[in-house]
């Protein structure tokens, strides 16, 4: 069965700060993805990222919002992945923590 997994990770930067560090995590992760075998796609509209990955024909959604003091992620698994769910909203919740660090 499908799973959304959920997360708010606090910052206490300005929203023109958090989504360039999320830009720049998202530009790392595709770097890192080139030549794999994860087809990945991420769109803007404003503070609003959508964004999709494709891995062994399974497709893996998500949202992310950046707002004033939390960015919330929304990602969508599928049924084969379901079962990872605790271990990435854990991970999604520490590297975004770190990658939103104030410095």
């Amino acid at each position: 069965m499908a799973e959304t997994v959920k997360v708010d990770i606090p910052h206490k930067l300005t929203r023109e700060a958090a989504r360039g560090r999320i830009e720049g995590g998202f530009a790392s992760l595709r770097q890192d993805m080139l030549g794999g075998m994860v087809k990945f796609e991420d769109s803007w509209d404003g503070d609003h990222l959508d964004f999709r990955a494709r891995v062994m024909g399974q497709t893996v959604t998500g949202r992310l919002d950046v707002l004033d003091d939390n960015v919330h992620v929304e990602i969508d698994l599928p049924g084969f992945l379901a079962s990872i769910a605790g271990k990435l909203k854990g991970k999604l919740q520490k590297e975004g923590t770190l990658l939103l660090e104030k410095k």
